[in-house]
């Protein structure tokens, strides 16, 4: 790099050539994954009440119905975020697409409770690559658009919420909880039908040193979009910062007291030396504050949004042994499915705040901003109230959970570099599986018993430090570069 040529980054490229219709294909196959996972998750609070009903489960093997997916997500959002980042997004969503269909499909032909355990926390395995998918489509795009589009990602989300709600409104009554999760199971398999034409993100490739291939995709994507590459060399963060740097920078000293060349290429292929190696990385000194913070906030996020969506069955149905035999009806359980059919619809505002404000007032402040207002929407429901009203409070709540939800799944990537970006969103994901596996247990099953108003305070206690985290934050990521290695990265936090 040093014959004087113009070189120039992923960034660089990205922005010159415009988000188009390379970007919408892209959009369009991680938004069908991210539709599959929000199905398969929405279908729990459907698939737990039919099943208890009937084989005749205790209220906790019910619960245990949703949390071993969620233990099953915990394991797989670590696996293959390492997976991807030593591998490739490719094979990381080529597996989890993989494993989510089959064992989705097969659950509903399950003979028993042990096989329907098993096969969903195989489920959940597959369902914990979700963040590989997001991870792929922000390395995509040009970094003045991120997080509109991001919020347009997200979208696909709500559409899978919406759908599925849809689709327990008209099959469970007739057909049954198994068609309902064999039918939620076919997302997740197009991912596989249009596998061969989705690309590796060119970024990775970069920090691989495979610019050959890198060029090749950004060609495409020059040629889809109707322009062309920034002329000179197609260079990564890390070959720049080793033209620019010939003393060994702090990170460096952080992470290998060694020399620079070899600090360079430890950091470039951190992921190939195993998941302890990466999970280090992230609680390096530079990396450490936001990677907690950013687990508590993941935790905070699926506990309230899982939980938002159970409570939306448990207190609206009506069938609770704690609601007086006078107000029960057999028409309830239509009722049911028609609350949780409502309050899916909670997510569009939900998006489109995200939508007004993350380019605007920054991701930190949307953030804290909805994480208080949920705590609002929930505090009237710390007493029995009318179920419209809970009703109403749910969907307000659901508003603001939805938003959170939304722009931490942007912040999140945009704070890690590409060298351990999707482990980084995969391990915070798993924490808010932790969050999303004892919710169930621990918060409905504290309705179950007839304790209402603890339940809401568990909840308010959990969104109001998620908020206080969100504030805590060291840095704003609006409008900044992704970067390439942590040395580049912590440099960018000062900009």
């Amino acid at each position: 790099m040093g014959d004087g040529s113009p070189e120039y980054t992923v960034d660089e490229a990205l922005v010159a050539m415009g988000f188009g219709k390379f970007q919408i294909l892209v959009l369009a196959y991680a938004g069908m994954g991210w539709v599959s996972e929000a199905m398969e998750m929405m279908l729990l609070s459907f698939v737990g009440p039919a099943v208890q009903s009937a084989w005749g489960l205790s209220s906790q093997q019910e619960s245990f119905i949703t949390s071993v997916v969620f233990a099953g997500m915990l394991v797989g959002a670590y696996s293959w975020g390492i997976v991807s980042d030593k591998h490739g997004r490719r094979k990381g969503f080529l597996i989890t697409a993989t494993i989510t269909s089959g064992a989705g499909f097969l659950s509903a032909l399950s003979p028993n409770y042990t096989s329907l355990i098993l096969l969903r926390c195989l489920v959940g395995v597959g369902l914990g690559g979700g963040p590989v998918l997001s991870s792929w489509f922000l390395e995509f795009i040009p970094a003045p658009n991120r997080g509109t589009w991001m919020v347009v990602f997200s979208a696909f989300w709500t559409l899978g919420t919406i759908l599925e709600a849809s689709l327990a409104w008209f099959v469970m009554p007739t057909l049954g909880w198994r068609w309902l999760l064999g039918l939620s199971s076919l997302p997740s398999s197009l991912l596989l039908v249009f596998y061969w034409v989705a690309p590796e993100s060119p970024r990775y490739l970069c920090l691989k040193g495979r610019t050959t291939e890198a060029i090749n995709i950004l060609e495409r994507v020059a040629r889809l979009n109707g322009t062309k590459l920034p002329s000179g060399n197609l260079v990564s963060d890390l070959k720049i910062e080793l033209s620019e740097k010939s003393t060994l920078s702090e990170d460096a000293r952080l992470i290998s007291p060694t020399e620079n060349e070899d600090t360079s290429s430890k950091e470039m292929d951190s992921s190939d030396m195993g998941g302890i190696s990466s999970l280090s990385m992230l609680l390096s000194p530079k990396l450490v504050r936001s990677t907690l913070l950013l687990w508590v906030v993941f935790f905070g996020n699926a506990f309230s949004y899982y939980g938002l969506v159970l409570l939306t069955t448990e207190l609206t149905n009506g069938h609770s042994k704690c609601t007086p035999d006078t107000l029960r009806s057999d028409k309830l359980q239509d009722t049911g499915y028609r609350d949780v059919f409502i309050a899916s619809f909670a997510e569009l505002p939900g998006l489109l705040i995200s939508a007004a404000t993350v380019d605007r007032l920054g991701r930190k402040l949307s953030m804290s901003a909805m994480f208080f207002l949920c705590c609002i929407f929930l505090l009237p429901l710390v007493i029995q109230q009318s179920q419209g009203l809970t009703t109403s409070l749910l969907f307000g709540a659901r508003i603001c959970i939805t938003a959170t939800f939304t722009i931490v799944y942007i912040y999140a990537p945009e704070i890690y570099p590409t060298s351990v970006r999707t482990t980084g969103v995969g391990v915070a994901s798993a924490m808010g599986r932790i969050g999303g596996m004892i919710c169930p247990l621990v918060a409905v099953g504290l309705v179950h018993g007839c304790h209402q108003t603890a339940s809401i305070l568990l909840f308010e206690i959990v969104i109001f430090l998620s908020g206080v985290c969100v504030l805590l934050f060291p840095f704003e990521t609006k409008g900044r570069e992704l970067s390439d290695t942590v040395s580049s990265n912590s440099n960018n936090q000062g900009q």
